[in-house]
């Protein structure tokens, strides 16, 4: 897959960047369709794209938000994505779809959830790790062979919680990917990424578009 490579300053440039993006598309979708199906992942910079994009003209009542993955733990714990992702929208109309991990039954409930998502995402925004996994698509775990659902849950807790994560076959239904990367650490994870590498988790997720969006530090070489 090629990935259009977008090197910015630092940290804030991306997010502002990001958030330009994702008005863009939206604006197109809704446009379009009606909607704008937008699935988010978790970190620092999605909620500073957040906070910039509630200062744009957004169509948010036709906007409905999705989670790439989420750690499993109870409603309202800190360690939730929900709960940024909330604090990040409380002031915008728009409609939040979160995952249940809260449920007894995790699989039932990732397959529920797999039975919300539309039959095609308008944008999807991913992050990557230092050991290149994207969504809770981690190295090693089952997750990385899951390929008859589009939701699944990890075998074992990855940094101290088990996750639900949308699946290689459910990332392919984005018909946009928006690749956050920021940070010196992910310089190698993100070399390797826009070599199409497929030793990484990363890698192997497609699109028909790609824009990955870096600041200076990641991109080192």
């Amino acid at each position: 897959m090629q990935h259009e490579l977008v090197v910015l300053d630092d940290v804030e440039s991306v997010a502002t960047s990001a958030a330009d993006l994702v008005q863009e598309v939206a604006e197109e979708a809704v446009a379009d369709h009606g909607t704008f199906s937008f699935a988010v992942s978790g970190g620092r910079t999605p909620w500073l794209m957040f906070s910039a994009l509630r200062g744009l003209e957004l169509p948010w009542d036709s906007v409905v938000i999705y989670q790439v993955d989420e750690r499993v733990a109870p409603l309202g714990d800190p360690d939730r994505n929900l709960a940024h992702l909330q604090q990040a929208l409380a002031d915008v109309p728009t409609r939040i779809e979160p995952m249940p991990v809260e449920a007894d039954d995790l699989d039932s409930a990732a397959a529920r959830y797999a039975q919300s998502l539309p039959e095609h995402l308008d944008l999807v925004h991913l992050g990557l790790g230092t050991d290149g996994h994207t969504a809770s698509l981690v190295p090693g775990d089952h997750v990385l062979e899951v390929n008859d659902r589009l939701v699944a849950v990890t075998d074992e807790p990855y940094q101290g919680r088990r996750r639900m994560t949308l699946t290689y076959p459910a990332l392919a239904r984005s018909q946009r990917l928006l690749w956050l990367v920021t940070g010196a650490e992910k310089a190698t994870a993100l070399e390797r990424l826009l070599e199409g590498s497929t030793a990484i988790p990363a890698g192997r997720v497609n699109a028909p578009v790609s824009w990955v969006l870096a600041d200076r530090s990641a991109r080192q070489a």
